[in-house]
């Protein structure tokens, strides 16, 4: 993840979705071939079943097997939708946020605090720190909202460049809400009323070194507060703690990382000796603090373009970030529980 002025480059448009513009046709009307026959199937598994699942289960499961059957139609005959950026709220809902649940609830207890600072409705900026070799963040700061926040939001997080280099990868996280980490595509977001989550450390953060472990990086430019000054969205710092741990990193292959055209390439404990058994994170237990919003829309619209004011903004976002950090670590009885 990486801040919207550092991780990616301000106008780039965001990559094309051949599905997602599929998909939207479809939901206007205009069916993809073979839609009827993929009715048919619909329609045949829904009447087996819609009368046999509820004996077989019981009568508690008989509106999960409705759901389920109503979603594999949708999913068939290509009638649901998605937005501009690509994001398929339905299979977020109930694909994805599911999948990722167990390891948010069951094996890294994620304990929440203050999503309520998060508005109802109308934009709003989220901004974490980052870290964890891999970014089970973000991911794990997305489940938060989605199931703790009293208005049921989504988090769209901003992602760096390489995430939408990466084959299969790129159309899971703009399906799950992701998009390019740029000015433009954050302003798009902020503008029709989204929660957009951004991480300004970038690879910085992410890839330091298990001995710099909840000590912030420099987060760029600044370019996430000027995003919220020209929208008028508040900004909410955010405070992760528990992924510093999942892999400690003890070293950087720089080489491998040159060659294979990566950031970083982690040397841990366990990766890469025990190979895809290394990649495994470590059970860690997590708290995810959401601190009071910072409000930008009292500031005239020339504000955006203020570089002391943007500095000063950066700094305070920061430092509540840091401090929270600090205040967690204290609080916290130790790193596995």
């Amino acid at each position: 993840m990486a801040d919207a002025a550092e991780g990616g480059r301000p106008g780039d448009a965001a990559p094309a979705d051949p599905a997602g513009a599929a998909h939207t046709a479809a939901a206007a009307g205009t069916a993809p071939p073979g839609a009827g026959a993929a009715e048919a199937v619909a329609s045949a598994l829904q009447s087996a079943l819609v009368d046999v699942l509820p004996r077989l289960l019981g009568g508690g499961w008989e509106r999960r097997a409705a759901d389920a059957l109503g979603f594999l139609r949708r999913r068939l005959t290509g009638d649901y939708e998605v937005d501009e950026f690509g994001f398929d709220a339905e299979l977020t809902d109930q694909v994805l946020v599911p999948l990722f649940r167990p390891v948010f609830e069951k094996y890294f207890r994620v304990t929440v605090k203050g999503v309520e600072n998060i508005p109802d409705t109308g934009g709003a900026l989220v901004v974490c720190n980052h870290s964890g070799t891999l970014p089970w963040d973000g991911l794990m700061a997305q489940v938060a909202v989605r199931d703790h926040h009293p208005a049921d939001r989504h988090l769209r997080l901003l992602a760096a460049d390489l995430v939408f280099a990466l084959p299969f990868v790129n159309q899971l996280a703009r399906k799950g809400g992701h998009t390019l980490a740029c000015a433009d595509d954050a302003a798009r977001l902020l503008a029709r009323g989204e929660v957009v989550g951004v991480m300004p450390e970038g690879f910085k953060g992410i890839g330091k070194p298990f001995a710099d472990r909840y000590k912030l990086q420099r987060f760029g430019r600044g370019g996430f507060v000027s995003t919220a000054l020209r929208a008028g969205a508040p900004i909410v710092p955010c405070s992760i703690v528990g992924a510093e741990e999942i892999y400690p990193m003890i070293g950087n292959a720089r080489t491998v990382a040159r060659l294979l055209g990566l950031p970083y390439f982690p040397v841990t404990p366990t990766f890469p000796w025990l190979g895809a058994l290394g990649a495994v994170p470590l059970p860690t237990k997590w708290t995810i603090e959401f601190g009071e919003p910072i409000p930008t829309d009292g500031y005239p619209p020339e504000a955006a373009d203020d570089p002391m004011l943007m500095f000063n903004l950066t700094d305070q976002v920061r430092e509540t970030i840091q401090h929270t950090l600090y205040k967690l670590l204290v609080e916290r009885r130790s790193v596995f529980f």
